[in-house]
């Protein structure tokens, strides 16, 4: 049985599922294209990701190189990349955080 004993409206139902795929699908291009920063060492290595988590730039100052000691850089850069990816994945919950919700949430006139 459905709230208010009535049948669900199909058709405004499936108007409702399109709408939030097309605001997933628009909200997950904004996010492939939005440029996240993350640093290590004291911006000494600057990593630069797309808000989806695909890396586009790293930056290296010639501070952070030492041939004699590459673990270090190794670790700057991990931590730069690192760094920039929480930055992507926090984007993405404020970005696909309502959109979630409103999935989980279920669809209205739908029982649960």
């Amino acid at each position: 049985m459905f709230p208010g004993g009535g049948q669900p409206d199909m058709q405004q139902l499936l108007q409702q599922a399109q709408k939030m795929q097309q605001d997933l699908a628009e909200a997950q291009q904004v996010l492939a294209e939005t440029p996240v920063e993350g640093s290590a060492g004291g911006g000494l290595v600057k990593a630069t990701v797309t808000g989806s988590g695909e890396l586009k730039a790293l930056v290296i100052d010639p501070k952070a190189v030492d041939p004699e000691d590459t673990e270090t850089l190794a670790d700057l850069v991990l931590a730069a990349v690192r760094d920039a990816n929480s930055a992507a994945t926090q984007l993405q919950q404020e970005k696909l955080g309502p959109l979630a919700q409103g999935l989980s949430g279920g669809m209205p006139n739908l029982p649960m």
